[in-house]
């Protein structure tokens, strides 16, 4: 009787650790597969801010030559170069010249944003100048200060959000709740820096939504907010043409 049951008792011991064996390969096959899509992704996300930083540092210089260029046009403008465009104001007065106007057709988004607008941190009510960038992801700050600690168990931070320009005191910190954190590879060479992600309240026109934001050193760059498509995706469009729409609209 022993004798016969013993092989099917083998049987089903080695079927059950097929079984099992399976089942951990098939686990580690997933594990393998979500740790993958999660390194592209930070790659994504490192490329399209490494690119946005890049345009928004050429913004600046662009900016400085144009105020470089205007000042040097002044200096070479004489007062015979005045006085003949006068003459020639003068002697045009009876031209007619006609202006083109083109009209734009109504879009499905309410909004229409420049490439630059003001925008509030309902945290500590106070404006800053933003930089709106399609081609940019994710949103950041230029973030200064930081500190992390432990609240009821959990992850935060506090920080300021500086321009370069206003004091930072203890009135204008900024405390959040870490979301999560973003690996970002430096232009500079191959070392990863670990960031926080925090989420905010913030107020730009008629908009007030929650933003998520990556805290970043944009201190070289010429705004101190940077608004990725994730903020401005299905609510509003973007005109680069023009500068501060929500601003002139209030």
């Amino acid at each position: 009787m022993f004798k016969s049951v013993a092989p099917v008792i083998a049987i089903a011991l080695l079927s059950g650790c097929t079984l099992t064996n399976g089942e951990q390969y098939h686990q580690a096959t997933l594990a393998a597969i979500q740790t993958a899509e999660s390194n592209l992704s930070n790659t994504m996300t490192n490329l399209e801010l490494q690119l946005s930083n890049q345009n928004d540092y050429i913004e600046s210089l662009e900016n400085q030559i144009s105020k470089l260029d205007r000042k040097l046009t002044k200096l070479k403008q004489t007062t015979t170069n005045t006085q003949q465009k006068r003459v020639e104001a003068t002697s045009n007065d009876d031209v007619i010249i006609p202006v083109a106007t083109t009209s734009i057709q109504k879009s499905r988004y309410d909004v229409i944003l420049g490439e630059v607008e003001k925008v509030t941190i309902d945290s500590i009510k106070q404006t800053f100048d933003a930089r709106v960038d399609t081609g940019a992801a994710t949103s950041s700050l230029n973030a200064i200060d930081i500190e992390e600690f432990e609240r009821n168990g959990k992850n935060w931070v506090r920080f300021h959000l500086s321009d370069g320009d206003r004091a930072t005191d203890e009135s204008n910190w900024i405390e959040s709740p870490i979301i999560r954190y973003v690996k970002i590879r430096q232009s500079t060479n191959d070392e990863m820096e670990r960031r926080a992600v925090v989420e905010l309240w913030v107020k730009l026109g008629s908009i007030h939504e929650k933003a998520q934001f990556t805290l970043a050193d944009r201190s070289q760059m010429s705004h101190p907010i940077l608004l990725g498509r994730e903020f401005i995706r299905d609510i509003a469009l973007v005109d680069v043409s023009r500068k501060y729409i929500q601003t002139e609209t209030k």
